[in-house]
């Protein structure tokens, strides 16, 4: 793999495009290129074995215009301010795409959680948001779960800030459990907006999806619940992967098999020997459909991305998709659905669980399910409109109506005092 670019400078890139397209104000675009706030916090946490472990942990609010702050908390090794900062950026424009009251945040701390027990870090993920929380707040800012937490951790979150208010609150953080104010469909959403995206774009590269060949990075939260319904659909899912590497059969796999007995056991997908081992780099070089990346950040770039054999991406994950790779895609008329809409229905999701939270009045699935994909459906027609109204490509489509969105309401709002 090349050298990867700086995460924050690819942001910014990216807005600085739009802004061409936009003719921003020098001054605004230099405000919406910076975060409203940046806050790290070094902080001790007592371990199983009496030794005492300094943790860093980051949260960013990008901007705050359309709303309060919302994105997630992620708990990885490579963490830091640079990456949590562009996350922070990449929600503000994915909230204003969907068109959602929200600004965009981010938040993590850098550690392996996998060397952590269940106690260590239920401990740590308490001290880190009490260290936080005089920025958090069900109408300030709300966090989610992202890379290496879960429902279980947002409980956490929940309840440490609740015990610090006074009382419950249980809409200072979405994707919690069901039974303590969680949505039902909020795990699944993300996923299930890849796929919503999936099918819109198929209709209009005439791809049949029900007889298309599909690849998936990344088997967690949305990887697997993507490959489940695009197989529940008809297509045929032919390589996954998680951190390890991949498995490849071109008469396909198993989704919910795999899924049902391998995932979360040692040694996972792997065990699964009716298929083909191939690298992560290999897996996305396999010839498909439809590539869906929904690991980490920067895995398609000028060194693989004239080895792509898909006629459609949808970006999973947040940032898999350098600016050279955008480019070399754009030239080989590969289409591209860019992670600001791609992956837009967990926040959508989290949305819905935090107006229910706000009115403690509770919806069915089925109409959480709806909601999501009509909000999902909408906002990918005004992005192919405008995608073609500009004569551009699909992220710097969706781009422009997100950055116009969080300008616009900063020139309405006015700048204090």
């Amino acid at each position: 793999m090349t050298e990867p670019e700086n995460v924050l400078l690819m942001a910014r890139r990216q807005l600085a495009t739009a802004a061409r397209y936009l003719d921003l104000d020098e001054g605004l675009h230099e405000a919406l290129a910076r975060p409203k706030r940046q806050v790290i916090v070094n902080f001790p946490v007592v371990m199983d074995n009496g030794e005492v472990q300094v943790f860093e942990g980051f949260r960013v609010q990008h901007n705050a215009s359309r709303g309060p702050t919302k994105g997630g908390i992620r708990y990885h090794h490579h963490v830091d301010l640079d990456e949590t900062t562009a996350l922070a950026m990449w929600m503000t424009w994915k909230c204003a795409v969907v068109n959602i009251p929200y600004g965009g945040a981010k938040g993590g701390v850098r550690v392996e959680v996998k060397k952590l027990s269940r106690r260590e870090l239920e401990k740590m993920t308490r001290r880190f948001v009490t260290e936080i929380t005089g920025i958090l707040g069900e109408r300030s800012d709300i966090p989610a779960p992202d890379i290496g937490t879960n429902p279980t951790v947002m409980g956490w979150i929940m309840d440490t800030f609740s015990m610090h208010a006074g009382y419950t609150v249980p809409g200072v953080v979405t994707g919690k459990p069901i039974e303590l104010g969680g949505s039902e469909g909020r795990v699944e959403a993300t996923g299930r907006g890849v796929i919503v995206s999936m099918e819109e774009a198929a209709k209009i590269i005439n791809l049949d999806v029900s007889n298309c060949k599909v690849v998936v990075q990344g088997f967690g939260n949305v990887g697997s619940v993507a490959a489940r319904l695009a197989n529940d659909l008809g297509a045929k899912v032919v390589g996954v992967s998680d951190a390890r590497g991949g498995i490849y059969n071109p008469e396909g796999l198993p989704i919910h098999d795999l899924y049902q007995r391998y995932s979360g056991i040692d040694g996972g997908i792997h065990n699964f020997k009716e298929c083909e081992s191939v690298t992560n780099e290999q897996l996305l070089e396999l010839p498909c459909d439809v590539l869906i990346p929904s690991a980490i950040s920067q895995q398609l770039h000028k060194g693989n991305a004239d080895k792509v054999k898909a006629r459609l991406i949808v970006e999973g994950a947040n940032g898999p998709t350098t600016p050279d790779a955008d480019d070399i895609f754009n030239d080989k008329g590969i289409l591209v659905i860019p992670d600001i809409l791609a992956n837009a229905g967990g926040v959508v999701t989290s949305y819905f669980e935090w107006v229910q939270d706000l009115q403690n009045f509770f919806w069915e699935e089925s109409q959480v399910n709806e909601r999501l994909s009509r909000i999902m459906r909408h906002a990918y027609s005004a992005v192919d409109q405008a995608m073609r109204a500009h004569k551009t490509d699909m992220r710097t489509a969706a781009m422009i109506i997100g950055v116009k969105r969080v300008a616009d309401a900063t020139v309405m709002r006015g700048i204090y005092p």
